[in-house]
C-alpha cells in the first residue's frame, strides 16, 4: 500500500510529460483541405469585360461555342491574351468589349451541364441586360461576335428579348445592330461531321448532355424552328427601317483528321454576304496579329457596324476631352489615328 502514491504519482508525471510533447492530429476540417482543382477553377460562366470604355458609342460581345471558353477561344497560339483586348481597343476606341462565358461542354469527365440551348440564351439575355444597365449602357448599340454553337445561342437571346414580357429584358432587341456568325451551324447536315470528331481533340471525356447534342443534330427540329423565327425577326426590323447587319464567317481549312466542321453551306445565310478564313473550325477565332487576312475581314465588319452606331459624344468634339480607356483594369493613352487607321501592333509574331 505504501507503494501505491508512488506509483500513482510517477504515472501521472509520464503521462504529462508525454502530453506536452508534439503529436500527429488527423485535420478533418475540409476548410483547411485544398480543394481539387476542379472545384478551385470554376468554369468561367457570365459576363467579363475586357475593354472599358465610358463613353463608348457601341459595345461589343464575344461569345465562344462548343466545349468553348470566354477567354482561351479567342486566344492565339503562343499568346497570352485574347485577341480582342489586345488589338481592338486602339483600332475601335470607342467600342467596350465584353466577353460571354456558358458551360457547353457537351461531354466531360465529370458532370456536364444539363442547360438546354433555351436555358444559356436567357441566362445570355439577363446576364448582358443587366450589365449594360449596372454601366449606365442599357441604350448602347450593341454587337455580337459568335463562334459555332454561340451564334446560336445568340439567336435565340435576341429572339427571347424580343415581346418580352419583362420589359427590361426587351432593350437587347431594340439595340442590336450587327452580329458576325463565325463558323456557326445555320441549317443542314454539319452534325454528321461533328459526330466523327475525336473526343481528345474537343477535350471531350464522359459525361454528356443529350439535350444540348439534340439541338446540333441533322436538321434538327429546334434549329430549323429557330432559323425560320430569326429570318422572320430580321424582316420584320429591316422592313421597320431598322440596320440590322449580319456577315457570316465560314472555315476554310478541315480539321486534322476530321474535316470541315460546319462547311459554307450550313454556315452561310441566303441573302447575306458570306466571309472566309483560312482556317479550320477552332482556329478561325483565333488572330495571332492585326496582319493576319481573318482578323482584317472581321474588323472591317466592326468598324462599319461602329459607324452605324452614331458619331462620337457631341460633349466629347466640343471640349476635345481625353476619356481614359481601360483594358482589364489598366489605363491606356487614348490613339491619334482615326478608329480605322492601322495602329502599332500589340502582340508578337503570329503563330497558328
Amino acid at each position: 500500500m505504501g507503494l501505491g502514491p508512488g506509483r500513482s504519482l510517477a504515472h501521472r508525471t509520464r503521462r504529462n510529460a508525454a502530453s506536452s510533447e508534439p503529436r500527429h492530429v488527423t485535420n478533418t476540417d475540409p476548410s483547411t483541405h485544398p480543394a481539387p482543382t476542379s472545384e478551385r477553377a470554376p468554369f468561367p460562366d457570365g459576363v467579363a469585360v475586357w475593354h472599358d470604355c465610358p463613353e463608348a458609342t457601341v459595345g461589343i460581345c464575344f461569345v465562344h461555342g462548343l466545349t468553348g471558353n470566354r477567354d482561351s477561344t479567342w486566344t492565339a497560339h503562343a499568346q497570352q491574351e485574347p485577341w480582342p483586348k489586345t488589338l481592338l481597343p486602339l483600332r475601335l476606341p470607342r467600342a467596350r468589349l465584353l466577353t460571354y462565358g456558358y458551360d457547353a461542354y457537351v461531354v466531360r469527365k465529370s458532370a456536364a451541364s444539363a442547360n438546354r440551348m433555351v436555358d444559356h440564351a436567357a441566362n445570355l439575355l439577363t446576364d448582358l441586360t443587366n450589365e449594360r444597365a449596372s454601366h449606365n449602357a442599357s441604350s448602347r448599340r450593341l454587337v455580337f461576335v459568335a463562334h459555332s454553337l454561340g451564334g446560336l445561342v445568340c439567336k435565340e437571346a435576341i429572339l427571347l428579348s424580343r415581346n418580352n414580357p419583362d420589359t427590361h429584358l426587351r432593350g437587347l432587341f431594340d439595340y442590336v445592330i450587327g452580329i458576325a456568325f463565325m463558323g456557326t451551324p445555320h441549317r443542314g447536315s454539319w452534325m454528321a461531321a461533328w459526330a466523327k470528331i475525336p473526343a481528345s481533340s474537343l477535350g471531350l471525356l464522359k459525361s454528356t448532355n443529350k439535350s444540348l447534342l439534340a439541338v446540333l443534330e441533322t436538321e434538327s427540329q429546334l434549329l430549323e424552328s429557330g432559323q425560320a423565327r430569326f429570318w422572320s425577326m430580321v424582316r420584320d426590323v429591316r422592313e421597320g427601317g431598322r440596320p440590322l447587319e449580319v456577315t457570316c464567317f465560314f472555315e476554310e481549312l478541315p480539321l486534322p483528321a476530321v474535316g470541315r466542321v460546319v462547311p459554307k453551306e450550313s454556315a452561310a445565310l441566303e441573302g447575306y454576304t458570306a466571309v472566309s478564313v483560312h482556317a479550320d473550325h477552332r482556329n478561325m477565332v483565333r488572330f495571332g496579329s492585326a496582319d493576319d487576312n481573318g482578323f482584317k475581314r472581321l474588323f472591317a465588319e466592326l468598324v462599319r457596324w461602329q459607324e452605324l452606331a452614331g458619331p462620337t459624344p457631341s460633349s466629347q468634339q466640343a471640349v476635345g476631352e481625353r476619356i481614359p480607356h481601360r483594358v482589364a483594369g489598366h489605363e491606356t493613352k487614348p490613339p491619334v489615328e482615326q478608329a480605322n487607321a492601322t495602329g502599332t501592333e500589340l502582340d508578337g509574331d503570329h503563330n497558328s
